[in-house]
């Protein structure tokens, strides 16, 4: 059974989303949620923001949590040193990848920045700090030189890299490819089977939800081999948001039989913290946890549910601390009569 690693990214990529800022105490407060839930790691935050921004994240290192806190990082030094000060023991190094960013966003070239990338490595290895390595905009980069970078990380001892859709180009179908080419491209560079490169390597995969796929894209990455999933709670994050947390965990569980160490009726809960310190409302028809997902009116529905609720119902309510409701309408029909 394959087991998730859920990498929890409101705090930094939720934040991101435009009129999105939490507070201090609200940071913090998600922080505590976030680990009650059960996620793994908390991408909490870019250091070199701001004193303030650095001050959040060492208090909330300070809280003791299970999770790992992690921070997010440019490839700077400064960007580094920044997580150093906080006290991060736990830094995600954001690459550049596809030529459009190398060559017209950073203005330099494969080389150089592979040459930048040796660098940041070798000083945080001499700090001592657990590094992930991602590929922004990997989606769009050429695969043999994003297998490259992957590689190049794992000879400074990087346990975990990150395919990021930045700006959410795939489907099932191609992320479901890209993953394996990118198994077998890296084992292929290093010399081993794709067997052992799974075993010394954790993939996480970053999506975007820009054409409502960030969840089936979730699910395409984690069975071709990234066990770990980069998502935030109700989805929230730039543009059109991030895999959501609560759906692509629900997926796994139900759907896939995956190994899941979320507490979901605790799921409920976080979502509600999120949406008010955010600002962000849920929609009702929103997946898992939206007001109205377990509400009927349709009297055939209804009466099935009444008789056995498996007729109209595989997600049961009761997982998540919910319940069916049943509404009366313009479609209740006589079934109505008996609620």
């Amino acid at each position: 059974m394959k087991k998730l690693t859920v990498i929890d990214t409101t705090l930094r990529d939720g934040e991101q989303s435009p009129g999105v800022a939490f507070s201090h105490r609200e940071k913090l407060n998600i922080a505590k949620h976030l680990d009650q839930l059960g996620v793994d790691i908390i991408e909490a935050g870019i250091p070199v923001m701001n004193m303030m921004e650095q001050q959040t994240i060492h208090d909330i290192l300070s809280l003791g949590l299970k999770a790992d806190i992690l921070t997010w990082n440019r490839l700077h030094m400064k960007d580094i040193k920044a997580s150093l000060e906080a006290g991060a023991k736990n830094l995600h190094i954001s690459v550049p990848v596809s030529d459009v960013h190398i060559f017209k966003k950073l203005r330099t070239t494969r080389s150089e920045l592979l040459h930048n990338l040796e660098g940041v490595l070798s000083y945080c290895a001499e700090n001592d700090v657990n590094v992930s390595v991602g590929g922004e905009d990997a989606s769009r980069a050429d695969e043999d030189f994003l297998a490259e970078v992957f590689c190049k990380g794992t000879q400074y001892g990087v346990k975990r890299i990150r395919y990021a859709d930045t700006v959410s180009v795939l489907t099932p179908f191609t992320t479901l490819e890209r993953i394996e080419n990118l198994i077998q491209g890296m084992a292929g560079k290093l010399d081993i089977s794709a067997e052992d490169l799974m075993n010394d390597l954790l993939i996480d995969f970053h999506g975007h939800n820009d054409f409502g796929l960030g969840t089936a894209n979730a699910l395409a990455a984690f069975k071709a081999g990234a066990l770990g999933i980069s998502c935030s709670v109700n989805g929230l994050g730039e543009r059109a948001g991030n895999t959501a947390l609560e759906e692509i965990v629900m997926a796994l569980s139900l759907l896939e039989e995956a190994q899941v160490d979320i507490k979901v009726k605790e799921i409920m809960r976080v979502s509600k913290l999120v949406e008010a310190y955010s600002g962000r409302t849920v929609m009702e028809s929103k997946p898992i946890v939206g007001k109205m997902v377990f509400s009927h009116e349709s009297g055939i529905h209804v009466d099935g549910l009444l008789k056995d609720k498996r007729t109209y119902c595989y997600l049961d309510p009761k997982i998540l601390g919910r319940r069916h409701s049943y509404v009366k309408g313009k479609h209740s029909g006589r079934s109505a009569e008996r609620i």
